[in-house]
């Protein structure tokens, strides 16, 4: 087998269609576990589509049969960082700590356990593969699931199933995962990027000044209560920039003129 560190291909790929953009992990024959070339690639990647006017969702997905297996245990073993060059701050893979301000979609294209779920934690949104698992396996290594899994699984879910979930270190099917509000959609096997990017079309055909500071508001206020007056204070903040905004007279002028609306995203 070829040693993927001698070929021209790269780590993770990127796609745009229309105002979509497809980040994908490209390290099949490694199941895209994570190096710091990896994690270099798809932050660089992520900053791309984040800072392109003409972006409106980023969609991450794995090439072959994986979305993402982990850390590259290999890297691990010889001392070599996990890091992308430069940016540790941007956590595993370039991307479980790096704040994106527009829309992130995981299309969880196949095997998706350990860090491949702290992936999809870290995704506004998820597709899952209808035959794909997630969990948190950490603790069965002696190890756990330190690139967000113990953080974001027990905000997205009831605390005792989070629980049950990184003790037990056991997997959860695609369709548990729907039902226990992890993923948004299960897809009929080898269709998840495409029903991912069908959500993605929907939310970019929005106006995207109002869908980013729609985001930024409920991961600001995520943990706040709504009789705090810091809540109240951020979405006045919010409430400026948006309802003063040209789409702000654009949305109800298209819909008084019987037109589809031309954003312009400021």
């Amino acid at each position: 087998m070829a040693d993927e560190s001698i070929t021209a291909e790269p780590a993770a790929l990127y796609e745009r269609r229309g105002p979509i953009a497809i980040i994908t992990l490209n390290r099949p024959r490694a199941l895209n576990a994570v190096n710091g070339e990896l994690a270099t690639a798809v932050g660089t990647l992520i900053e791309q589509a984040d800072t392109d006017n003409d972006v409106r969702v980023i969609v991450i997905t794995g090439a072959g049969r994986a979305f993402c297996a982990g850390a590259d245990l290999k890297a691990l073993g010889s001392g070599a960082s996990l890091d992308a060059d430069g940016h540790p701050e941007w956590g595993f893979a370039g991307y479980a700590q790096h704040w994106v301000s527009k829309p992130t979609i995981a299309a969880v294209n196949g095997f998706a356990l350990g860090g491949g779920t702290e992936l999809v934690l870290a995704s506004d949104l998820a597709v899952i593969d209808e035959q794909a698992q997630l969990g948190l396996p950490e603790v069965k290594r002696g190890l756990f699931a330190a690139a967000g899994g113990v953080i974001r699984m027990q905000q997205q879910i009831p605390r005792k199933i989070a629980l049950e979930l990184a003790l037990t270190g056991e997997p959860i099917s695609a369709a548990d995962g729907l039902a226990l509000g992890l993923v948004n959609r299960v897809a009929p096997a080898g269709t998840a990027l495409e029903l991912a990017l069908e959500l993605a079309e929907q939310i970019a055909a929005n106006a995207p000044l109002s869908v980013r500071e729609s985001k930024a508001m409920i991961h600001r206020t995520a943990n706040s209560s709504d009789w705090e007056q810091d809540a109240w204070d951020k979405n006045a903040q919010a409430m400026k920039v948006v309802f003063t905004s040209a789409d702000a007279q654009e949305g109800p002028k298209a819909f008084a003129e019987k037109r589809p609306p031309a954003w312009q995203g400021r």
